[in-house]
């Protein structure tokens, strides 16, 4: 028989991003169970995939539609905080369980071998399904609002596309830590918390003074919830113009994320089960 040394290697070849299609069965297995285990045991069940962003729909259209007045163009305020919740939930959903899924897979990790980079990445994927049955709620809730998708629709892919880049990064970089300082495991409902509120969600970017917008774009989800709304409501909205070099930074900034993300994991990588 054959011996296989399993053994370090070094420079740009270390991230071995071809050995994932080798593992892709074991990528859709820990995605299949993910979705399994998420609501079981749950009163409700996949029901709080729709429940979420319609409650904090509803407490948003009261509190900044209603009593403050949040302006959301000719588009009414809760179709506009819903096509800003949609992508925002998703990134926030992806990143908890990337981030915690290496200490969640410690017993896995370390009894036998296989490319660290599918647990963070099948958290990502996971999110996915449920994007995708919140959307058909959206597209449900602008049917009943009389509010039609523009031709820009077609670029949504694109945004969600830059959505999942942006989790898969941060939650590499978050996963990582959270083997050697479990601080992460407090730290991150709190960043979750502002991180919101620094993306615009529950308002629109034009509200922002010109001369401060540009520190949104630092954001990357800046840009995904901007390019949502604008591929969803862009005729509707108070600025109708597609992404520009705002969202070229955002862009650019989830790229490099992502990049130091995968070079950090990696270098890390050998010593996960040592210390999980």
């Amino acid at each position: 028989m054959p011996t296989v040394v399993i053994e370090p290697t070094r420079g740009f070849a270390s991230l071995q991003l071809r050995v994932l299609w080798e593992y892709r069965e074991l990528l859709y297995f820990l995605v299949w169970r993910d979705l399994k285990v998420r609501y079981k045991q749950t009163a409700l069940g996949v029901a709080w995939v729709v429940l979420q962003p319609v409650v904090s729909m509803v407490v948003f259209s009261v509190l900044f539609g209603g009593l403050l007045g949040v302006p959301s163009g000719d588009v009414p305020y809760p179709i506009f905080v819903f096509a800003g919740l949609l992508p925002w939930q998703y990134f926030a959903g992806s990143l908890t369980r990337s981030s915690q899924s290496l200490v969640g897979s410690a017993h896995v990790i370390t009894k036998v071998y296989f490319p660290r980079l599918v647990i963070p990445m099948s958290g990502v994927i996971s999110g996915l399904v449920d994007f995708g049955v919140a959307f058909l709620i959206l597209l449900g809730l602008m049917v009943l609002y009389g509010v039609k998708p523009t031709p820009a629709l077609v670029w949504l892919p694109l945004f969600l596309l830059l959505a999942v880049l942006t989790a898969l990064g941060f939650g590499l970089w978050l996963s990582a830590l959270n083997v050697r300082y479990r601080d992460v495991n407090y730290l991150l409902p709190f960043l979750v918390q502002i991180w919101m509120f620094l993306t615009p969600v529950i308002y629109p970017s034009t509200i922002i003074p010109e001369p401060f917008r540009w520190l949104l774009a630092l954001n990357p989800m800046t840009g995904v919830v901007a390019g949502f709304r604008w591929a969803l409501l862009g005729e509707y909205l108070a600025d109708a113009q597609p992404p520009g070099p705002l969202f070229a930074v955002s862009v650019a900034v989830a790229l490099l994320v992502l990049a130091s993300g995968l070079v950090f994991f990696r270098r890390t990588e050998r010593t996960f089960a040592d210390i999980v």
